[in-house]
Parts: structure tokens; sequence; C-alpha cells
């Protein structure tokens, strides 16, 4: 008989998950306890941007024509325990009001809610990112709380997933972790995934701290390179060097490669900054915090970098107070082929700019709403073109495909001065240079 899957959380994993394990051929039930989410899924939108995840919703969603029908939504708790087989914990871990550590309370919330309504043998797999130690407290939970005992089992199966990408990461995954203490829940968790097993998709299986550690140690990693990068485009402004010249050098020696090497505001979205920080609290509670030191060089030149964007637009501008000085600023999301402004570098370095006096205009191919929900004090134009009009200087700020293409001519006939500093080291300097705009990068002083 075929499995029946649950997801508990629609947000940005869980939503994706749902509609990935319907197009994998799975009766799915999800769940999430804000009406809204539930009523705008059950129209076939996603509840923010992601590419493809409208068309593989509208695909599944029970109630549209030529759809398969194999997802509905639900708040009820009783009929999701009633109806799966796996359910999937989905739910969202930010970082805790004024403390680096996770606030586990939806978490704990979620599990609380379900625990009741297991009756029979259930596998709850927990895919949010967590503080290690934290699948061993829950599956003692589930065994004291749930009528089938210790029939309810716990699994922990870490998300990989990059915006922008999270339907093909879901579909096709790079590899599957699962911390499992059971041949059943690795057999399970083999017939959930066993598509992407069979087209190659590495299969590792862990104990649960192992699973719990691979999603903050990838993040860690993958921040560390990035604020190595940035501290390299410090040393480059110092020195007169070339930071994007010194990527690529670097980046032909397979042992370092050339991905994340691309110098530029730094690093944010609701991942890497709250999971390397809940990292360092984790470790410092396990008396393993000299281990992870190292994290917090790594956040405080992330954070450096904003402000160092700010004063490079101050220079640019002549060395004096922004006050009256309009800027014209091109992204407003952490990075493109997303809607998502949490903590986005881009959105932070406008903020600073606009509280000193600047008169800021945004524009994002996605992110208006949410920019406008974040930072309702800064001016949104609806195009880069209305942005930049009657623009001092010019900011970019996030990588779109967009602004890469735009007609640099027809920016500079409606800019007040052809300034443009370039805080991801993304755009083509002599294109720009040729239409006759001043063109600087982090990093590269002279380039």
């Amino acid at each position: 008989m075929a499995l029946k899957i649950t997801v508990i959380g629609t947000g940005y994993l869980g939503a994706t998950h749902a509609a990935a394990m319907a197009e994998l051929g799975f009766e799915v039930l999800a769940l999430d306890v804000v009406p809204e989410k539930i009523e705008k899924l059950e129209r076939g939108e996603a509840p923010m941007y992601e590419p493809g995840l409208d068309e593989l919703l509208r695909k599944h969603v029970a109630g549209f024509e030529d759809s398969s029908g194999r997802l509905r939504f639900t708040q009820d708790w009783a009929e999701l325990g009633a109806f799966g087989d796996v359910h999937f914990v989905c739910v969202n871990t930010p970082q805790r009001h004024g403390e680096y550590a996770s606030d586990m309370s939806y978490v704990d919330s979620a599990f609380a809610s379900l625990a009741p309504h297991l009756h029979g043998p259930a596998l709850v797999v927990g895919k949010s990112t967590v503080p290690v130690g934290t699948a061993d407290r829950l599956a003692a939970y589930l065994a004291a709380h749930a009528p089938a005992g210790e029939d309810a089992e716990l699994a922990w199966n870490p998300e990989f997933l990059r915006e922008g990408f999270a339907v093909k990461d879901t579909l096709h995954p790079d590899r599957i972790v699962v911390g499992v203490r059971s041949e059943r829940a690795e057999k399970l968790l083999r017939e959930v995934y066993a598509t992407p097993i069979a087209e190659g998709s590495p299969f590792v299986i862990t104990d649960f701290p192992t699973a719990e550690l691979v999603k903050t140690s990838a993040n860690s990693f993958l921040a560390t390179k990035i604020s190595f990068i940035n501290a390299m485009a410090e040393v480059c402004e110092a020195a007169g060097g070339d930071v994007a010249k010194l990527a690529e050098a670097i980046g032909y020696d397979d042992r370092i490669g050339k991905k994340f090497l691309r110098a530029g505001i730094g690093f944010g979205g609701g991942c890497l900054p709250k999971d390397i920080r809940a990292f360092m609290a984790r470790a410092g509670e396990l008396g393993a915090d000299q281990a992870l030191t190292f994290l917090r060089e790594i956040d405080s030149i992330n954070m450096r970098q904003r402000g160092q964007m700010v004063e490079l637009a101050r220079q640019a501008l002549g060395g004096g107070p922004f006050l009256g000085k309009r800027v014209g600023v091109l992204g407003a999301t952490f990075k493109p082929d997303s809607d998502d402004v949490r903590d986005s570098p881009a959105l932070n370095v406008a903020g600073q700019i606009h509280l000193q006096g600047g008169q800021v205009t945004v524009y994002d191919p996605k992110g208006m709403d949410n920019a406008r929900r974040v930072f309702p004090t800064l001016g949104y134009a609806d195009s880069a073109l209305d942005a930049v009009r009657g623009a001092d200087i010019v900011l970019h700020l996030t990588e779109w495909r967009e602004f890469r293409e735009l007609d640099e001519e027809a920016l500079g006939e409606v800019a007040a001065a052809r300034v443009i500093l370039d805080g991801r080291n993304a755009l083509d300097p002599e294109r720009w240079r040729k239409a006759g705009w001043t063109y600087r990068a982090m990093g590269r002083p002279k380039a």
C-alpha cells in the first residue's frame, strides 16, 4: 500500500516539500495554523516567490482542472494524524529575540499538537534546522506522549534548499541525509526518496546528532567562504589589488573552487546568519564554544561589509553627509530569484543611507511588497529606470539578471550623475564605462 505523507508548516520549506512529494507520486496532506496561507495554497499560489513552485502546486492541488489532486491542505491535527504514515515537520526556527540561540517554540508546538493524534505506527521526520540534541529530546517526547508509544518513531532529515532553486533541490537533491534509529525508519525514508535515489542522489545514513550537525556545518562553511573573500576585498581595498582577479586565480585550485568567491556586501536571508549564531550558542551550551569562536569573526566580517558599502557611497558623493543626496538602489532581496528580504544586506544598506538623510528609492523585481513592510519609509519605484531617475548615485545591491541586462545608456539619460557602485561585483565594468558611467566595486579600487 502506498505511503501517505503529511507536511506540517507551509512556509518556504514546507510548501515546496509538500508539492515535491505530490510530484513524486504520494498522497499529501499539508497543515498550517495560519488560515490565509492555506487559502492561498488552495488557490495554487505559493506563500512566497519561488521559481516553478506555483506551477507545481497547480499541477497537484485538488480542485484544479487536469491536476493530480494528490495535494490537499488542512488545519485539523486529528485529520493529519489519521491520514499520514510519514509526517514531515517543516516549521521555522528563527533566532531567539535578543539572543543567538534558536527559537524552538514552533517545533515544540508542532510536536505537542501532533503527538496526541498518533494512534498507530508512524514516522515523524524533522526537517527544520535545529540545535544538536533536539532530536534525542523530541524522540523521547513522542514515545511518552503519542498513544502509539514507541511505534511513533522519529527520524531527522535536514533540508539543503537554496532559495531560487528549491523545487530542483527537493526533486533532485545533491544528497539525502537521514538520522535514524531503526531499520524500519530507514526503509520508510528509502521508499519516500526512491525516485531521487534511483537517479543517483547519495543516501547518507547517520545518527541523530550527525544529521542535525550536517546542515549547520554546511551553512557555517559557506558563510566562512563568503566572509573569507570579503576579508580579502578589504585587503585589496587597502593594497590596491583586485579581489575579482584574486578570486579567479585561487578558484582554479580545485581544493578551493570558484563558488561563493564573489566579494560584495555579504550574505543574509533566513538561514546563514541565524544558523551560524545558533551553532555558536549551542556549542557554548555543550562546552565546545572554543571550537566555533572563528564564526564570531565570520559574522563580524559579514556585517562590516554593509557599513563599508555605505561608506563607499559617501566617498563617491564627495565624502560629506547624505543629506539631500538622491540614491537609486537596485535590489532589496538578500539574493536574486527570491522575494525574501529577511536580514537582507541590500535593504540594510538602503536603510542606513536613508537614516543618514539620503533620499533613497529602491526597485526590486520580486521583493517590493516585503521590503515595504520591513522599511515603509524608503521610497519605492516600479522599475529600475524610475529608481535611478534623478539619482546622484546608483547602488547595485542584489544580482538579479534583469540588472545585468539593463541599458546603461538609457539609465544614464535619467540619472542626475552617472555613478554606479556594484555591491555584488556582478556587472560588466567595461559596458558601464563605455556608456559614460563611473564604475566602482568593492575590493577593486583600480579595476
